[in-house]
């Protein structure tokens, strides 16, 4: 997801990415980060790490990266996907904050208008105010400035949804101090924030991403497009498939995984899968059904 994140800003923005800045659980590893490193390096661009613990919102995720927030950037959610019109304006905004319409706002934050002027933003509304839910995608001229917001919230104990420190709440103090805020928008926005979602997200990229010759093993086994085959994957027997994802270094063996997911180095062993996320490293073994297991996991039937 990050990789498709930096591929698509690389293609829009009018000025090259420089450096990469990734705010990280207390949970990831080195793996991570040399995944992420590689992802700019295909760039050109520096990598840099910070760790958020405790999680205490996304106001203070932000601020992890310190003095990283300087000069001009993009700050971006990883659990989104898009896509967008190249040839962006961003030179005539403090602030440009991308927007879709959707019809339950409830778990995103909003842009309130007046008119064409955006007057407030407001994280996860209780009631109906809007349907131009934020993306979690924003352009910052000055990140110093929206520091500066964020120090204000931390220090004055200033907390919004969840009792956390909400970027929405920083972005919105600077629109009150009068910065420009423009929106703009994505021709498709693919949330990942729940495992439907994930589960959709990915369907619809297997149906429009160009066919792929797999780059991991197919040996005895029958395969239903469209499917992801990443490399070091191998499938031996069974079928896989149509709209289903194997990431690198997955074993699939005498197996039916239809719809699904079976994540990097994960095995699925005479098992009957549909609808399933099977997680990093995680182990099914003569399991029939939908599951959804996290990583390092193991379920037997």
């Amino acid at each position: 997801m990050v990789e498709r994140i930096v591929d698509t800003f690389s293609a829009v923005l009018p000025r090259p990415i420089t450096e990469g800045v990734f705010i990280l659980g207390p949970d990831f590893g080195q793996e991570v980060r040399d995944a992420l490193t590689d992802i700019c390096e295909r760039h050109n661009a520096s990598a840099r790490f910070a760790v958020q613990s405790p999680a205490l919102g996304t106001a203070h995720a932000v601020s992890c990266a310190g003095d990283h927030l300087e000069g001009e950037g993009i700050v971006v959610f990883a659990d989104t996907l898009f896509f967008m019109e190249p040839d962006l304006d961003l030179d005539n905004s403090d602030v440009v904050a991308w927007v879709k319409h959707v019809d339950d706002p409830s778990r995103f934050g909003v842009a309130v208008r007046d008119g064409d002027r955006i007057v407030e933003l407001v994280e996860k509304p209780k009631e109906l105010i809007s349907t131009e839910a934020l993306i979690g995608i924003y352009y910052v001229k000055d990140l110093a400035r929206l520091r500066k917001e964020i120090a204000y919230l931390m220090d004055n104990n200033v907390t919004g949804h969840g009792n956390e420190y909400q970027l929405t709440d920083a972005f919105d103090r600077l629109l009150k101090d009068d910065a420009v805020f423009t929106t703009a928008s994505v021709t498709e926005w693919l949330d990942c924030g729940t495992i439907d979602a994930l589960t959709d997200t990915t369907r619809f990229l297997i149906r429009h991403s160009q066919p792929s010759i797999p780059e991991g093993a197919v040996v005895n086994a029958i395969v239903h497009e469209p499917v992801y085959i990443g490399p070091g994957a191998r499938i031996e027997g069974g079928e896989i498939g149509p709209e289903t994802s194997v990431e690198a270094g997955a074993q699939i063996t005498n197996s039916t995984v239809k719809h699904g997911i079976v994540f990097a180095q994960a095995s699925v062993t005479d098992s009957r899968l549909t609808d399933s996320l099977v997680g990093h490293h995680a182990q099914v073994n003569g399991f029939s059904g939908q599951c959804n297991i996290g990583d390092h996991s193991e379920i037997k039937g």
